[in-house]
């Protein structure tokens, strides 16, 4: 019985390849620096791989940024403003794509679907001149043969490619991006060829679109797809995977019927109901890639149950055609237990990272070929009882009190008209007040403060009075700089969920459980265990500490409960997951943490703080797949933010914040979210958030579109940012609209961040002069 992996992590089991590519970036080291530790990298995950038995071994799943910023590379669609003139892609080009230059922008980023990792998304158009510029697919592969190992190339597939691109700036929204595929096609068969030349016998194609609502012109362009690559493909065999969510009837009907194809790659973790398509008919001769085995969480796999699902499979597809696999990419789970030494030895036992799902999969490979390894099969036994059993899991008074949260809205009383004018005469604040989103750069020494007080290696009383002097300088850079409403920097916290979760119970936390988010930037997430309360306040004494060291008014800085869920590696024991796309067994979590929030948000305002922001920034991320359960998504999670300040004064102000997603198809919730103030991305996103508004949506409280993108290094010009608040006056009430950045400022440098915030101050200022004459 055979085994595969649909792809694996990149950063390195200690994040090498960050620290390589950040070094690089700040031109400390050369490009073929940054090449050697990718190739160590690749060598090892092939390596280990091949090591635990896997038969399938994915190359071309290792990115510098991520694989459809590489797909795009391969194509050469480049945007023109890049001046790349042809030839192979280099570094130069591919992150100026990435993170911009100090000329041009980044290109859009945004979620890869419902994760927190990010992806490129491809700007297109019919002028596009497509052509074969980065051999990256063919390169791997052959590097990868020459260690020894046969690997499966992996490519983002052709539609599903047009299908996460958007038309270029100047084409019209209405580019059926669909129609490209004639165009880049060609291009595919010559990587095919290539493939095929250097003695690849497998390919996988990613066609993670397949699970979305498609109607049947975008299902059509699968089926024609791939009949035109199927004279390429001849001699190879082709798996197709999708992952993420179930897939519908048609499109079920559409994967098995390509032309060409030797493979279906199936989630079934997500795709609780895939399983059904299957059994009602699978095309007779072709290979079942099941997986079964979770890329996205890391709680160890159920192996009875898993094995007992495969049997049933092996009775359907065959004994010889059924390969264990797992869901997804390993990609969105972190690298590998070995390096927790923290985590006490009960909630170790409950968990398998990206290592110990490579061993999962093979050993369930190895029962099915009759070759069960007992001790193996009863450690995993006694570890799901521990878990089901285990007190720690259950806490029956916060069961109680999140179930009684489902009788009332939990509205403010006041409308947010009325709440404005109130806070209005509290804060005075100008028009088109200026405020930032809550965190200032982290700069490598107060990284060591952090780490050392957790090493226990300097005082409570020293790191207490390094973090105030942080907070103090933050603050008088905010004043002398002119800001409006200040924020404290958040020195205290590396991670905006890591560190609430370090202080609710309900949570567990690794050392080394990273996992990329974007780039080189990566998360570590924490682990919802068991039912989730607030022991004590979180962050009512820095809040506090902040506000006395100014006049004006500090915002309290909370993350909101369902962004604390989406960046959790959350719960999968409850009874209710059998109806998982239907998200009932995490709202259950999701209220318990509302209501922690809740307790937070009163005692901040108890201890002065006036403006206080819950920031919500995966609210969107969160949205299933599929739009038949998106009103019960968006009905829990905009209840569960609701929960947090629903009990708070009119004068107290209440902001949120979300980023880096398409957020016009959920505008209407995030109006009914209530918040007197949100800010939101919009410049990376070629400002079509504005689009919404244009269209005639009517909002009346509080709203700060991004004004410049912080995920580039680029500074933008005061001019740059007047032109992009007169846009948002065209289609915003002057009286509503604030002016800030699109999103944190943690990941850049303060030689970035002064002269940007600059900018933006002086661009407000022109603006109220401004307005003020044209009365």
């Amino acid at each position: 019985m055979a085994s595969h992996i649909v792809g694996y992590p990149r950063m390195g089991p200690k994040r090498e390849l960050k620290f390589a590519l950040e070094s690089f970036w700040d031109k400390k080291s050369s490009a073929e620096d940054l090449q050697k530790v990718a190739a160590d990298l690749r060598s090892a995950i092939w390596k280990q791989m091949a090591d635990a038995g896997i038969k399938y071994i994915p190359s071309n799943t290792f990115s510098y940024y991520d694989q459809v910023l590489d797909a795009t590379s391969m194509l050469g669609a480049v945007p023109p403003r890049y001046g790349w003139n042809g030839g192979e892609i280099r570094f130069d080009t591919y992150f100026s794509m990435a993170r911009g230059n100090a000329s041009v922008p980044a290109m859009e980023m945004t979620k890869w679907f419902d994760t927190n990792y990010h992806f490129i998304v491809p700007e297109l158009g019919p002028d596009v001149n497509f052509s074969y510029a980065s051999h990256k697919a063919v390169d791997e592969y052959k590097e990868a043969k020459s260690l020894g190992v046969d690997t499966v190339p992996v490519l983002v597939g052709p539609v599903s490619y047009l299908l996460l691109s958007k038309p270029a700036k100047g084409v019209e929204k209405t580019f059926s991006l669909l129609s490209l595929l004639p165009k880049i096609l060609p291009i595919y068969k010559e990587v095919i060829s290539e493939l095929k030349a250097a003695g690849a016998s497998w390919i996988q194609f990613d066609e993670p679109t397949l699970v979305l609502d498609l109607d049947s012109h975008q299902l059509q362009a699968f089926t024609a797809a791939y009949a035109d690559l199927e004279s390429a493909l001849s001699g190879l065999n082709v798996l197709i995977d999708t992952y993420f969510a179930d897939l519908t009837t048609e499109a079920y009907k559409t994967l098995v019927g390509l032309k060409g194809v030797t493979a279906y790659g199936l989630d079934l973790v997500r795709g609780t109901q895939t399983i059904d398509l299957v059994k009602a008919g699978f095309p007779e001769g072709k290979y079942l890639f099941a997986g079964v085995v979770d890329g996205r969480n890391i709680w160890a796999n159920d192996l009875a149950s898993s094995l007992s699902t495969l049997q049933r499979l092996e009775d359907i597809v065959g004994k010889d055609k059924l390969v264990v696999s797992t869901s997804c990419s390993l990609l969105h789970t972190a690298v590998d237990l070995v390096n927790e030494t923290k985590l006490d030895d009960e909630i170790k036992s409950w968990l398998a990272f990206a290592a110990q799902k490579v061993v999962e999969v093979n050993a369930l490979a190895k029962a099915l070929a009759g070759q069960k390894d007992e001790a193996f099969f009863a450690a995993n036994a006694a570890a799901q009882a521990s878990r089901k059993s285990s007190p720690r899991v259950t806490n029956e008074a916060v069961q109680k009190a999140a179930a009684a949260l489902k009788g009332s809205d939990h509205r403010r009383a006041t409308n947010v008209s009325a709440r404005l004018d109130a806070q209005q005469k509290k804060l005075n604040l100008p028009v088109l007040p200026t405020t930032t989103i809550g965190s200032f750069p982290q700069t490598l020494e107060l990284r060591r403060v952090r780490r050392e007080f957790k090493a226990n290696k300097i005082s409570e009383d020293n790191y207490i009075k390094a973090i105030k002097e942080e907070i103090k300088k933050v603050v008088d850079l905010q004043e002398e700089l002119d800001i409006d409403v200040l924020v404290h920097g958040e020195p205290e916290r590396n991670d905006m969920v890591e560190y609430f979760g370090e202080q609710l119970s309900g949570f567990a936390f690794t050392v080394n459980g990273w996992v990329q988010s974007y780039g080189s930037r990566c998360v570590k997430p924490p682990i919802i265990y068991g039912d989730v309360s607030r022991p004590k306040p979180m962050t009512v004494f820095w809040s506090s500490t902040a506000q006395s060291m100014t006049q004006r008014p500090m915002k309290g800085m909370l993350t909101g409960p369902v962004t604390i869920l989406n960046w959790s590696f959350v719960r999968n024991d409850q009874p209710s997951l059998i109806f998982y796309d239907c998200n009932i067994s995490r709202f259950e979590t999701c209220y318990q943490i509302a209501l922690a929030i809740k307790d937070e948000v009163e005692d901040l305002e108890k201890a002065g703080i006036n403006v206080i922001q819950i920031d919500e920034a995966a609210l969107r991320e969160g949205l299933p797949l599929q739009k038949s359960e998106h009103a019960f998504y968006l009905k829990w999670a905009v209840h569960s933010f609701r929960i947090t300040n629903c009990g708070v004064q009119d004068t107290t102000q209440i902001h949120t914040h979300m980023c880096y997603s398409n957020f016009n198809d959920i505008i209407h919730s995030i109006i009914d979210m209530d918040a007197d103030v949100i800010t939101i991305e919009n410049s990376r996103s070629d400002e079509k958030l504005l689009s919404v508004f244009r269209e005639g949506v009517k909002y009346g409280a509080g709203i700060g579109p991004g004004v410049y993108d912080i995920h580039s290094p680029r500074i933008p010009s005061t001019k740059e940012i007047a032109d992009r608040i007169n846009k948002m006056l065209a289609v915003l009430e002057t009286n509503i609209l604030w002016v800030n950045p699109d999103c944190g400022l943690k990941t850049r440098k303060y030689a970035e961040v002064k002269p940007a915030l600059n900018n933006m101050v002086a661009a407000a200022k022109l603006l109220r002069t401004q307005l003020a004459s044209a009365k």
